[in-house]
């Protein structure tokens, strides 16, 4: 009989699963469940991108691309970052295009980290930075973002989880799970604090799209910053392609050229019909994005003042597409929360433990679903807040 326990590498075996699947596993045992976990548009991807693609399956354009990804498309990458931060991108050797965000947030850390080194990571955010960096031999270092200054990262924060180990910064804005933002104002003070340091940035900026009252800034476009940077996104959230899986990442070629030999071993090249997908939304689809964050922010609105109308303090999102309300006045634990509202209102949101253990006392509530859905959600929500009054 094999004896597992040995055969297993102690890191992976060591590696918690994300806290978000245990909710959708319990979901899937129940009946009419309204789930509000999941981060994916529920919007279709707009037609001329899956055009595009039927045009690419019928003229048999299926074989593999160069590693980086098709040059036409990197030169769309490049203009697109341009347009949006100033900030140029050489298409030939600065760009990789990647099997989502998450391909390329993983190569940048195996590219970057040795085991040993420190990487410092702003929570809550996004559950995939912490197990990276394990995989990788590198040690996470995690800064409690405070709700008192609205879940951004501060300059004093920085310093002092700075050591002499300190190798890569990830910053995860806008931030999934909070929906906060870093402006310009917010950032000068952290590129300040790197100026001095050898220090990298990992700057995952997949919801840049989803901003609202205000246009995302990248630290990318501060003097000095594009440097030091990887820059990380992709098409799945502004143009409602998850499951198209496609990202990129943009950085110095010193840094891109070691990327590449992982994503060549790992992967050799992202999905053809994809990448010939993602040049259409690019360069013709931003009216749709547009349309979509109009919905999105309908949608924020509207469940930002239910939940304080419920008593549930939320802190209002200026990015992404979620709500973190703070669940702490109810007595229970952010798992008990979501556990009791699973079962007795068939509703599944996420508990804001599964970003960090900072994330005690928040829940994370999607709004990448219909306004209708919502209603109903809200609905069922308030009766169990009710029903927890009276036991």
């Amino acid at each position: 009989m094999m004896d597992y326990g040995s055969m297993l590498g102690r890191t992976a075996s060591s590696i918690k699963p994300s806290g978000i699947r245990k909710y959708f596993d319990i979901a899937a045992t129940l009946d009419d469940v309204i789930s509000l976990g999941i981060g994916e548009p529920d919007f279709y991807t707009p037609w001329p991108i899956r055009r595009s693609a039927i045009r690419t399956l019928e003229r048999g354009k299926t074989f593999y691309t160069a590693n980086s990804g098709l040059l036409k498309l990197r030169q769309a990458i490049s203009s697109y970052t341009l347009e949006r931060s100033g900030v140029e991108y050489c298409p030939s050797d600065e760009i990789i295009v990647t099997v989502g965000g998450s391909e390329a947030i993983d190569i940048t850390i195996r590219t970057l980290i040795d085991p040993g080194d420190e990487v410092i990571i702003p929570e809550p955010s996004f559950v995939c930075y912490r197990p990276i960096v394990l995989l990788a031999g590198g040690v996470p270092v995690t800064i409690n973002t405070k709700r008192e200054n609205n879940f951004k990262l501060t300059a004093e924060e920085l310093r002092a989880a700075i050591t002499p180990k300190t190798k890569l910064l990830v910053l995860p804005y806008p931030n999934n799970p909070t929906g906060a933002i870093m402006t310009k104002n917010d950032l000068e003070p952290i590129a300040a604090a790197l100026a001095d340091t050898n220090i990298a940035i990992l700057t995952d900026e997949i919801y840049s799209e989803l901003t609202y009252g205000r246009s995302h800034y990248s630290i990318i476009s501060l003097p000095g910053m594009k440097e030091r940077t990887v820059y990380v996104n992709g098409f799945s959230k502004a143009f409602s392609m998850t499951g198209w899986r496609l990202g990129y990442m943009c950085g110095p070629k010193e840094i891109i050229k070691h990327a590449l030999k992982i994503h060549q071993y790992g992967i050799m090249s992202s999905p053809t019909v994809s990448q010939y997908a993602a040049i259409e939304a690019l360069t013709s689809c931003e009216e749709d994005v547009k349309s979509m964050v109009s919905e999105y922010d309908t949608r924020r609105k509207y469940l930002v003042n239910s939940f304080n109308g419920m008593g549930l303090d939320c802190f209002t999102p200026e990015g992404a597409f979620y709500v973190f309300p703070s669940i702490a006045s109810t007595g229970l634990s952010s798992e008990e929360f979501c556990e009791k509202l699973l079962y007795s209102k068939r509703v599944a949101v996420i508990p804001g433990t599964a970003f960090g253990d900072c994330g005690e006392g928040y829940i994370r509530v999607s709004y990448a679903y219909s306004l209708k859905h919502l209603t109903e959600a809200v609905k069922r929500i308030r009766e169990f807040l009710s029903e927890l009054e009276h036991e």
